[in-house]
């Protein structure tokens, strides 16, 4: 996340729109686009959303290789890797989610793999999460989210998903 926060800040900056460190945290696992536009309409700043969301991706990508991993998190991952199922259910766009997942060392441990391209809804709606379960053939409430972000937090328990704050 923290990458992801300098990469949102510059480019938002460029196009003239302020994009604090903690609302960024708060608006974590929204689509990018829908970011872009919330912040461009609250500030009245005129931007095309896809191009800025866009670019803000490919800023993200140009740092990739500074991605550092939570240790604990990826432990987690590895130990139970084919003993339960698992995915990744995230507001992100699945070549960026491939590119994280390779850079950490995770690359192909999941089962699934659920991006924004992938649902109509985003978090803080569930169905990030349910469209994983559904895909692994698990009952949502039996399904443990680890995540880091307060919208992502909605969503599981919209889903009947126990949590872990990963923060």
């Amino acid at each position: 996340m923290p990458l992801h926060y300098v990469a949102w800040r510059d480019t938002m900056a460029r196009h003239g729109i302020e994009f604090a460190e903690d609302r960024f945290y708060g608006m974590g696992g929204m689509p990018s686009e829908k970011i872009v536009a919330t912040l461009s309409a609250e500030q009245d700043v005129s931007v095309d959303a896809i191009h800025v969301a866009v670019t803000k991706e490919a800023a993200f990508v140009g740092m990739i290789d500074q991605l550092g991993m939570k240790e604990d998190i990826v432990a987690i991952a590895r130990h139970h890797h084919g003993r339960m199922p698992m995915s990744v259910a995230s507001g992100g766009t699945r070549p960026v989610i491939d590119r994280q997942l390779k850079q950490i060392g995770l690359e192909g441990i999941f089962d699934v793999i659920v991006t924004a391209e992938d649902t109509q809804r985003h978090k803080p709606e569930p169905d990030v999460f349910l469209k994983a379960a559904e895909l692994l053939k698990v009952d949502p409430t039996r399904c443990l989210v680890f995540e880091d972000s307060p919208l992502g937090f909605a969503a599981a328990d919209a889903a009947g998903m126990d949590w872990v704050d990963v923060r």
